[in-house]
């Protein structure tokens, strides 16, 4: 019997040794890559995608525009964008519009998308405080967008966890009401309202092909991809069939023991 309880013990430890050497279960990249659909707000008519590849907290933010109001005072419109926190992860509807003046000002749109975490500026800082810096914005009617930066720990908390979207402003105040054209912008006052009124919005999502494991890829015919549980399903396939070998084990040697004695 005492040969037996050995055989039984020893496939209990290996079966837990066959869990911690299996890294594949517990253990993926730590990169994540998120995408945003951008749609245009307040009627800009505009349009773009925009896709953050992160690792740890530096981002790669790629990003293409187009439709955008083209001009500001005879030169490139200047659109600041940025990253917005905090709030429902949302862009808002024409319904946010509160005074009626037919646009959605930055500030009416906040309870939706939130304040600013991030400036996705051109050049030099990128901080909350350098949202309405026009000329470290990218500008014109389309634009292709591409910068490396660090983000900050609520910024990043907030892609995380599915509240970070993404606001490009600027209108072209002639496609505006009378009442929208006189008014000033709610961020900065020198400024008319379309200077700052967002006109194309998205909410970050994570892509469903970022999370790659770090053990063996799984081989099949077919498609060309796989689900994220395959590794997983592949492990534990594995991890069943080495307990029932070692409870076989167990139980013929139990049995072989009881016939020699």
């Amino acid at each position: 019997m005492r040969f037996s309880k050995f055989v039984a013990m020893s496939g209990g430890a290996a079966l837990l040794a066959l869990f911690a050497a299996s890294p594949a279960v517990a253990q993926t990249s730590s990169a994540a890559s998120y995408q945003a659909n951008l749609q245009a707000l307040n009627n800009s008519g505009a349009s773009g995608t925009v896709t953050l590849s992160l690792n740890g907290s530096q981002a790669t933010i790629t990003e293409h525009t187009s439709g955008l109001a083209a001009t500001f005072s005879g030169k490139p419109y200047p659109h600041v964008q940025h990253i917005h926190i905090n709030a429902k992860g949302t862009c808002p509807a024409a319904s946010a519009d509160k005074n009626s003046d037919g646009v959605v000002s930055t500030t009416e749109g906040a309870p939706f998308y939130g304040p600013i975490g991030t400036t996705l500026s051109t050049s030099g800082p990128t901080a909350a405080s350098a949202g309405t810096v026009l000329t470290i914005a990218p500008s014109g009617a389309s634009y292709d967008y591409s910068r490396t930066i660090t983000l900050d720990a609520a910024t990043l908390a907030s892609i995380k966890a599915n509240t970070g979207v993404v606001v490009v402003h600027g209108l072209d105040p002639t496609t505006l009401s009378a009442k929208a054209q006189s008014e000033k912008s709610d961020l900065v006052p020198a400024l008319p309202l379309a200077a700052t009124s967002p006109a194309l919005c998205g909410a970050l999502v994570v892509m469903q092909t970022s999370a790659v494991p770090t053990g063996a890829a799984a081989t099949g015919a077919g498609g060309t991809s796989h689900s994220a549980e395959a590794p997983f399903v592949i492990v534990g396939g594995a991890l069943l069939a080495g307990a029932l070998a070692l409870l076989g084990f167990s139980r013929f040697g139990s049995k072989r023991l009881r016939v020699e004695n």
